[in-house]
Formats: structure tokens, C-alpha cells, sequence
């Protein structure tokens, strides 16, 4: 998939700046791809040049003028022709985390605790991003009620999988953790 989709898709929200873009990317799309800033405008740049998006100046008093971006006709039907591919490849994880922890018997628990203990950090910060932004698409409604009656569905059933996933890293990072304290417990024990 490239960059330029799930740019398309987050402007699918409606028109924003690069800047929107980078902050509004961390909320909406970040639960299955991410970007830097500087990935996005470079993104954005080359869009315009194939004319998938177009962007309007609005002048700022206080501060540097800002560029809106919004989706072109071109844009959206290049969108819709990628809803119809069928994806690639199954997705293929790339974790130095995981790599780390099929290593650590060779003595280094302590600093692959640490990188785990980090792991659990952020997946907590970002499960709870995920669910205020879950009870703001709620909006008191059920999910059944918002199934039947928002305009969008597709942003929501992108955050439960984001949901999903932060859960199974919170999970599978508290058991490493009390599996490893375990460990170092055991090798700490003197020898009788």
C-alpha cells in the first residue's frame, strides 16, 4: 500500500493542512500506518502534481499562511479503484522488539524488560487515545446505533482494529513481564 492511500483516506474526513494531516494521522489512521510529517508533505506535493488532491491558501494574520488540501474527482477515483484490489500480501510483521526477546537468553533480560516495559508504555498511551476517540465517534450512541446511522463506518472499524491490536500488545507485554521477572528471579537464586 502506498503512502499516498492512506493519505487519501484520512482526507476522506474532509479538507485539511499538512499540519491537520501529520496531528489527525496519529488519530485516525495511526492504528494502521504511520508516518513522519515530512513523509506527508512530500507526499502531499506529489499528489497535487498528479492532480489527486488541490490545496487553497487561506491567509493567517499571526502566522505563515496554511495550504488546505482536499481530494480531487481524479482523487477519489483512484481511491475507489484501490478499494477494488485485491491487498497484496498478508501482513508481514517486522518487529526488532520481538527479535530482541528470541535473544534474550543470551544474559540480557534486564535490558529486554526494559524495551518491553517501554512497549506496555505506549500501548497503554495509545489504547487510551483510541478509546476517547471511540466514545467521541460514539457519541453516546451503541455501536449498533452507529452502525446504522453514521455516514462513515469505515474510520470506526479501522480503530477496533487499532483497539484489538493495542489490547493484544498490552496483554502479551504484561505476561512477558511477569514472565521475565520470573526468569530473572530464578537465575538470581544461589545454587543449594
Amino acid at each position: 500500500m502506498a503512502l499516498r492511500n492512506a493519505v487519501m483516506a484520512a482526507l476522506l474526513e474532509g479538507e485539511a493542512s499538512g499540519y491537520d494531516l501529520a496531528k489527525g494521522f496519529e488519530a485516525s489512521v495511526a492504528n494502521f500506518w504511520m508516518a513522519t510529517p515530512q513523509q506527508l508533505y512530500r507526499e502531499l506535493e506529489r499528489m497535487e502534481g498528479e492532480g489527486l488532491v488541490s490545496a487553497r491558501v487561506v491567509q493567517q494574520e499571526r502566522r505563515p499562511n496554511k495550504r488546505l488540501f482536499s481530494l480531487t474527482e481524479a482523487g477519489l477515483e483512484v481511491l475507489r479503484d484501490y478499494v477494488l484490489e485485491t491487498p497484496a500480501k498478508p501482513l508481514a510483521i517486522r518487529d526488532e522488539l520481538m527479535v530482541k526477546v528470541q535473544c534474550l537468553d543470551i544474559g540480557e533480560i534486564s535490558a529486554v524488560r526494559a524495551a518491553v516495559a517501554e512497549r506496555v508504555e505506549r500501548s497503554a498511551a495509545k489504547l487510551a487515545r483510541y478509546e476517547r476517540l471511540q466514545e467521541r465517534l460514539l457519541d453516546g450512541r451503541t455501536e449498533d446505533e452507529y452502525f446504522t446511522s453514521a455516514e462513515r463506518i469505515g474510520p470506526y472499524l479501522t480503530l477496533l482494529g487499532g483497539l484489538a491490536l493495542e489490547r493484544g500488545n498490552l496483554r502479551w507485554g504484561e505476561m512477558a513481564l511477569k514472565r521475565l521477572d520470573q526468569r530473572a528471579a530464578a537465575l538470581a537464586k544461589p545454587e543449594v
